[in-house]
């Protein structure tokens, strides 16, 4: 009877898993990022799952979650891209030059509201464009992508420190500084504002995956199932919310803004830092490449392309020029995070983006995608960035020494492709 009852207890979890159609291995990924979560919390006496870290955490993560995006694409196509965190730093003294010298030379004053725009438009031109030029030299020249990269990483990082001259860039426009983090958020009303519509749009997108499988005749979850997932969704966007919320402004930085404005404080107010603009940042970039990956030509041509290189050929995709869109996409999207990397920290430093190639390449494939090619998703990329870095948030807080943190993540890198490698011969995936 209790071999009976066993059976049907784990006959009716795996038809509740199969009925929610949920992907094991995020599954697996979001059942293992809890778990670093619980014990590094753990290790330090409750200090790691506060507001306060959750929202550091959150920051720390844009940059290489936004570069992960993009490595997702460049993978899905059978490349490699060493030089992402080069190509940040390149992005990022272009734009800290062309703020603090290049427009206040054309006339511009220090302050004005043009800078911060224009900054970001010549660093994004300048990553589209040498993006670009990598994909040209390895699509139409035909160089393997892992040396025409490794070139990069070599060339663009040195480029960076000739731009400065090897100095720090800085203090860096306000404006710009409000896509850093924590320099600009939303607040407590606008952060609950953003948090229902985009309840209301994940809903609304549950909804209509539902009604397109329907008009398709495809089979369909059932009502419930999509309630139930509809109401996860709506869980985990509200907490997240209210975790921002509940870190507070420090009481003297609420009493100077106060003061800038000539009034006083009142006693016992207090205001909570809200939805980062750098998070809206990495939520509207994982939302177009989402798309792009799912409803566009160019996301189907990528996926065909990485799943058989020569058939899609054949079938008459330009496999040349989709190499050139993939890594100029890849530049746009290093120069979006060289853009939150830098007005994170309020200037431009030398060592920005060092290292980041790791952390980028990692965060792709512990999400899911697979050096072989054909297979990949945004949020697992996403996903894979925040595990990273909250294995190296947790370790500092710990006193982890560097040298060691980046030999655990070169580690978790190495099992989770072994993993990957286990699950695919399990599954019968590519």
């Amino acid at each position: 009877m209790a071999e009976a009852s066993e059976t049907g207890t784990s006959t009716g979890r795996k038809s509740i898993f199969k009925t929610l159609e949920f992907d094991t291995r995020l599954l697996g990924m979001i059942g293992a990022f809890i778990l670093v979560c619980i014990v590094f919390n753990i290790l330090t006496d409750g200090r790691f799952l506060t507001p306060r870290n959750i929202f550091n955490l959150t920051i720390q993560t844009v940059s290489v979650a936004i570069m992960a995006t993009g490595m997702v694409f460049v993978i899905v196509t059978r490349h490699i891209d060493l030089s992402v965190g080069a190509l940040l730093a390149t992005c990022s003294a272009i734009m800290a030059m062309t703020q603090t010298q290049i427009l206040p030379g054309l006339g511009l004053e220090y302050g004005s509201a043009l800078i911060a725009p224009l900054a970001i438009v010549v660093g994004l031109v300048a990553g589209g464009l040498i993006g670009a030029f990598h994909g040209w030299m390895i699509g139409y020249l035909t160089i393997p992508a892992f040396i025409v990269t490794l070139g990069g990483f070599l060339v663009w990082r040195n480029v960076a420190w000739y731009l400065t001259n090897g100095q720090t860039i800085g203090p860096l426009d306000e404006n710009f500084q409000m896509l850093g983090g924590i320099g600009g958020t939303m607040g407590e009303t606008a952060s609950w504002i953003v948090g229902i519509l985009a309840v209301a749009a994940a809903c609304y997108a549950i909804w209509q995956a539902r009604r397109a499988r329907i008009s398709h005749q495809f089979p369909v979850k059932p009502v419930w199932a999509e309630g139930l997932l509809m109401a996860i969704s709506a869980v985990l966007i509200l907490a997240f919310v209210a975790t921002l919320n509940a870190y507070q402004v420090p009481s003297r930085v609420l009493a100077r803004s106060f003061e800038d404005r000539g009034e006083v404080m009142p006693e016992g107010f207090t205001q909570g830092y809200g939805i980062p603009f750098s998070v809206l940042l990495l939520i509207a970039v994982a939302v177009v490449m989402t798309l792009v990956a799912r409803r566009t030509r160019l996301g189907r041509y990528i996926f065909a392309t990485g799943g058989n290189p020569d058939a899609a050929e054949l079938s008459g995709i330009n496999t040349r020029l989709l190499t050139v869109k993939v890594f100029a996409i890849m530049g746009v999207l290093c120069a979006l995070a060289g853009l939150v990397a830098s007005a994170r920290l309020s200037f431009h430093s030398n060592d920005i983006g060092t290292l980041d190639e790791l952390r980028v390449i990692a965060a792709a494939v512990i999400g899911g995608t697979a050096l072989a090619g054909g297979l990949g998703t945004i949020y697992g990329a996403i996903l894979g960035a925040l595990i990273m870095q909250t294995l190296q948030s947790g370790m500092a807080m710990v006193g982890v020494d560097a040298p060691f943190q980046n030999i655990v993540v070169g580690g978790v890198l190495v099992f989770a492709v072994f993993i990957d490698i286990l699950y695919r011969k399990r599954t019968g995936e590519g």
